[in-house]
């Protein structure tokens, strides 16, 4: 799959925007995640679990997109390396297709299964 250097310079730059969507996403969400406070005086019981379970849910939210950037700055190694668009488990050629949903796939269709 020899790609042209602007289809790769298109590619890095579709892969640089989703990393910074999402490092905006998780600067934003920062609040979501702190600690709670348990002061029973200023919120009661009820108020306190449900921003409990907001603070997990953006934790969790926040791994997902952390892993999320760990994939995307992988296929950029992987641009720049001239791997790009092969599968690092077979080495067979991943779809274009698969590629244009999702384009930090570093798996075949065959192998992500």
């Amino acid at each position: 799959m020899a790609m042209s250097e602007r289809k790769t310079e298109d590619i890095r730059d579709t892969l640089l925007a989703l990393k910074a969507e999402l490092e905006d996403l998780s600067e934003m969400s920062g609040e979501a995640r702190a600690t709670v406070q348990l002061d029973q005086q200023s919120v009661g019981r009820l108020s306190r679990m449900d921003a409990l379970q907001g603070q997990a849910m953006a934790q969790a939210s926040e791994r997902q997109r952390r892993a999320t950037i760990q994939r995307i700055d992988a296929a950029l190694s992987r641009l720049d390396s001239g791997d790009y668009g092969y599968c690092v488990e077979c080495g067979e050629e991943i779809g274009a297709k698969r590629l244009e949903v999702d384009p930090a796939a570093a798996f075949c269709i065959s192998c992500a299964r």
